[in-house]
């Protein structure tokens, strides 16, 4: 059972942790500051130290929650049969309401991006916006389009492939993954992918997540989302183009493009205070 004691000690924002219980999951949950609530939602195989960054900055002005998806990081997954687009939306929204959360926006990173705008078509009044950073909206291309789905269909022949995936990753290999979305990681970055690439659990969970997905039904529905949309984009980004933003932009009744130059897929760890800058600015714009 998932308890904070699983957390290490130097885990970002490790203060601000707790464990919220919602049938089927336990949530690791972070919250941080005061003001109307911002929900950070990270992509596939993160956790909530993809904010670290930026979670302070934007704590200045909002209440802000992050939380690790369903088997990853120090979440605990229920079930993995619940691992597709939409019954991990339904998840998350149940996580909200028992917690008495109610986002003024939602954030969302990579594939965490999917999930909120999926949030917005189950209800389409629980967020007054929606900030997509590098949208995992279409399939990934490069290597990470390859390298998913495998590792899913291995998974889904082999359980015994997450902990041999984990327990064998070098250093030097874990880089040139992460290096094949467009960013070079630090050596604070490598660490905290290193703690998670080395939980069977999280290996598992996000190949569940992989697997399960479809992103067909949402392109289709994306002219039904209302609220403004900000997609922020790094145009380095290898693992998911600029391209496919632009798309999404254009699909959405109020979307609105910004391109960081510098940056890749890892956009909130690598530029997060200009990433903060940029969902500050946009939030501003929002109805009160």
């Amino acid at each position: 059972m998932t308890s904070l004691r699983d957390i290490p000690a130097d885990w970002p924002a490790r203060d601000t942790s707790q464990i919220i219980a919602t049938h089927p999951h336990r949530w690791h949950v972070q919250i941080m500051g005061t003001g109307p609530d911002l929900v950070l939602i990270h992509g596939a195989g993160a956790s909530t130290h993809s904010w670290r960054v930026m979670m302070p900055i934007l704590a200045q002005s909002y209440r802000v929650v992050a939380f690790d998806l369903p088997g990853q990081g120090f979440s605990l997954a229920g079930t993995r049969s619940r691992s597709s687009l939409d019954l991990m939306a339904q998840d998350i929204s149940r996580l909200l309401r028992a917690a008495e959360i109610r986002p003024h926006a939602i954030v969302g990173h990579s594939a965490g991006a999917a999930l909120a705008l999926q949030m917005m078509l189950h209800d389409p009044d629980l967020a007054r916006g929606v900030v997509v950073i590098n949208g995992a909206l279409e399939n990934f291309s490069g290597a990470a389009g390859w390298l998913f789905p495998v590792m899913a269909k291995l998974m889904a022949m082999n359980p015994l492939t997450g902990l041999f995936l984990g327990s064998g990753m070098s250093d030097r290999r874990l880089i040139a993954i992460l290096q094949t979305t467009g960013s070079n990681p630090d050596a604070e970055t490598l660490s905290y992918y290193r703690h998670l690439m080395r939980k069977r659990s999280h290996i598992e969970a996000t190949l569940a997540m992989m697997a399960q997905w479809t992103l067909e039904r949402l392109n289709q529905d994306l002219p039904r989302i209302a609220a403004p949309v900000l997609f922020l984009h790094g145009a380095k980004d290898q693992a998911v183009s600029l391209d496919i933003a632009k798309r999404a932009m254009g699909a959405v009744p109020h979307g609105q493009l910004q391109v960081l130059a510098d940056a890749g897929h890892l956009l909130p760890e690598t530029h997060g205070a200009e990433a903060a800058a940029a969902v500050t600015s946009f939030l501003r714009n929002l109805d009160p």
